[in-house]
């Protein structure tokens, strides 16, 4: 429960994050710098520990194919969808993940729904419908924004599956190194051909800075290494449940941050993806 309220409230405060970001930094050079100070700390971490950093034999296609879903195709999707969409919530699209992972557990994984899974995924999906409907016509004016958190939406759940089906014998802290190590070529590629002066922290505000350091350090290798973490120990229907939360703190701390004011949904939302996490994370009770 510990490790999934961090990485609640480490996700959740890091969509108000980017926004500020996005703002003064080009986004494939912000998403490169974060996996460069990411994978560097991860896999000092693991050093440091002492856990293994070798990829065993025979493995590496799989965690090829897992960076390319849970990193790169993700995080392309987020920076540029961020962007276009009119308003920041209509992110919270991205967190329609649970259906994806649901639907896909059950056809890749042979896992079983029971009443409280499928009510778990009732009650998280009303919530998130309750964020977007006061976005609908942000969403219907950005469809290119709209397709590309979806795109986020299911690349992240196909990289959990792919983790759950095919995992990787390695520990949590240089499993998720590896991932960022492997999914940097593409933005180093993409950085220096679309964005050659973004590399440069020259002109940068402080606010910015200290975003690129959170993500590094909170987002990157606490969050990620957090979320890996959930994935490789509990079912994919409640790892997937389990971040509903995140988009109602990235709400609720945009309010905060950028002076928003909450609606009956926002708080209508709270309240069902809370009853949605109950109903996968509390265990039920044992009859004598």
């Amino acid at each position: 429960m510990l490790l999934l309220a961090g990485l609640t409230l480490g996700w959740g405060f890091n969509w108000t994050v980017i926004k500020v970001v996005l703002e003064d930094m080009a986004p494939l050079s912000f998403r490169l710098w974060c996996l460069l100070g990411g994978a560097a700390g991860l896999f000092a971490l693991a050093r440091a520990n002492g856990l293994a950093c070798r990829v065993p034999e025979g493995q590496w296609q799989r965690l090829c194919l897992i960076a390319l879903f849970n990193v790169v195709l993700w995080n392309v999707f987020v920076v540029f969808g961020v962007r276009l969409m009119d308003s920041g919530r209509a992110a919270i699209l991205t967190f329609t993940l649970p259906v994806w992972s649901t639907l896909g557990g059950i056809w890749l994984l042979g896992e079983r729904m029971n009443t409280r899974k499928w009510l778990g995924l009732v009650l998280g999906v009303g919530g998130v419908l309750l964020l977007v409907l006061p976005e609908l016509h942000s969403i219907g004016e950005a469809p290119l924004g709209t397709m590309l958190m979806l795109g986020a939406s299911i690349s992240w759940a196909l990289g959990t599956l792919f983790t759950k089906r095919w995992p990787v014998t390695l520990p949590a802290s240089s499993f998720t190194a590896w991932q960022l190590l492997l999914s940097i070529p593409p933005f180093v590629i993409g950085s220096l051909w679309l964005e050659p002066e973004g590399m440069s922290f020259a002109g940068l505000g402080v606010w910015s800075i200290l975003g690129v350091l959170y993500n590094i350090f909170v987002s990157f290798m606490f969050c990620m290494w957090a979320w890996t973490r959930i994935v490789v120990i509990v079912p994919a229907t409640v790892s997937s449940l389990s971040p509903l939360l995140i988009p109602v703190i990235g709400v609720f701390s945009g309010m905060l941050v950028l002076g928003e004011k909450p609606q009956w949904t926002d708080f209508g939302a709270l309240l069902l993806v809370c009853l949605a996490l109950a109903t996968v994370v509390i265990p039920p009770r044992r009859t004598a």
